[in-house]
């Protein structure tokens, strides 16, 4: 029994020694890093403090209330990047960590300052590109996340605590994490290896030296390190940067369905082999799905031949392409496998602030309908939120209300919301729904 642990510690060794080196008789990261270590940068981000209130940026309410003229007082933060192409400069880092900047400075691991400029950002893969203009600096090529498996060693680098450059080692915990945090699109590598604040933007490498994930969030129950860390894998990070350097943001398709996870106590009810897939629910009228022939009730198992597990993959696979894309889905309806084509469209506009579509409407946010509005089954917009003591506020509207007309034009999109109040002229009149009353609200 002892003879054949040895044995298979001997092989576990010498499958770990392939890829490390030895040095002074002794195993050791040492090689690996010196190659990729210098494409790993520090960030340090300067944010201006915003007023509680627009009064007061207001030069003589200040005066009045006797408040100093100077403006707010700046705020620092830290992070970390990684250069992924030193001809053109480019550095990727989260998007958490630049969002806000007024200033980005980026250090080199020669303590080189150089200033950045941000090319795009993007919130929902918590992804944002940075460009700097230096000298002899070493880039580090984006690997193939899809190669990773559970167990494979991981290095991670990157600037945690603002200590400068710290190295932890680890293995691939888990594959394909979700954390199921809102609209956002997650695909997470799960590690060990330690990543505490000041890590995000940073490097998780594997034991060959090629970037295999950008560092992002922790989970902790005590603000450090637990032994779980998230990093955005590169097969996202690739796509999302080549539609930043190309447009300065993403612009994602959308297929246009409503869609949830397989219920296993509905296997049986849809003919599935098991619980795998994402369920359609709802189609949008003149979206691609519908173009393509998807119905309701289908189940979602294969985009471009991929398999789809949840509705999260659906998410993901979808939201990484971009509009005109073509995809073949592969869905299962009434026990029969179907295989449709969709040219992916572009994403309706879900959200406009008011002050965007009018100065009346300062301090509004208006969107599609959401719970017991949705249900209700209205056509409007929603009034999403409202600031107490804005203009809107003081017009009458309020959080929940749905505008069911503009100067009695029906409302059926923010699209045609927006248009209809761009249009409007002097006076606007909305037509209001809220709970059970029908109100009538002039914004003058």
């Amino acid at each position: 029994m002892i003879r054949s642990l040895q044995i298979v510690i001997a092989i576990a060794l010498g499958a770990i020694a392939v890829n490390l080196q030895a040095h002074d008789g002794k195993l050791t990261f040492a090689p690996v890093l010196k190659e990729v270590s210098p494409a790993v940068v520090n960030i340090s981000v300067e944010v201006q403090r915003q007023a509680n209130h627009p009064l007061f940026n207001d030069p003589m309410f200040r005066r009045y209330f006797r408040m100093p003229d100077q403006d707010p007082q700046p705020r620092q933060s830290v992070g970390s990047g990684v250069i992924i192409d030193a001809d053109a400069g480019y550095v990727v880092t989260n998007h958490h960590v630049v969002n806000g900047a007024q200033t980005i400075m980026v250090t080199l691991q020669d303590r080189r300052e150089v200033e950045a400029k941000l090319v795009g950002s993007d919130e929902k893969t918590d992804i944002a590109l940075l460009e700097i203009d230096a000298d002899d600096i070493r880039d580090l090529d984006l690997g193939d996340s899809e190669a990773l498996e559970v167990g494979d060693f991981v290095i991670a680098i990157g600037n945690p605590f603002s200590l400068g450059h710290t190295v932890t080692s680890g293995i691939v915990s888990a594959l394909g994490r979700q954390t199921n945090r809102g609209d956002a699109y997650e695909d997470y590598i799960q590690t060990d290896a330690s990543i505490n604040p000041g890590n995000s933007g940073g490097a998780l490498v594997d034991l060959d030296g090629r970037l295999v994930g950008i560092n992002t969030m922790i989970y902790t129950t005590t603000g450090g390190n637990v032994g779980i860390g998230f990093a955005v894998p590169t097969t996202m990070v690739r796509g999302v940067v080549d539609q930043l350097i190309e447009f300065g943001e993403v612009r994602r398709g959308v297929l246009g369905v409503i869609i949830g996870n397989v219920d296993p106590n509905l296997v049986d009810a849809l003919e599935l082999a098991n619980a795998y897939g994402a369920l359609v629910s709802e189609v949008m009228p003149g979206s691609a799905a519908e173009r393509a022939g998807v119905e309701a009730g289908d189940v979602i198992v294969r985009v471009n031949d991929e398999a789809v597990e949840s509705m999260g993959d659906l998410r993901n696979a979808i939201g990484l392409l971009r509009i005109g894309d073509d995809v073949s889905l592969e869905l299962i309806r009434d026990g029969k496998r179907l295989r449709l084509r969709a040219n992916v469209g572009a994403a309706p506009n879900n959200e406009v602030a008011g002050v965007q579509t009018s100065p009346k409407l300062e301090g509004a946010v208006f969107g599609v309908m959401t719970g017991e509005n949705r249900e209700l089954g209205l056509d409007g917009v929603e009034v999403r939120s409202v600031e107490n003591s804005s203009r809107a506020w003081g017009a009458g509207l309020r959080p929940g209300d749905v505008v069911l007309s503009v100067n009695r034009r029906r409302v059926t999109s923010v699209d045609e919301f927006n248009e209809l109040v761009q249009n409007a002229g002097r006076a606007l009149a909305f037509s209001v729904q809220r709970g059970s009353r029908r109100l009538f609200v002039v914004v003058p």
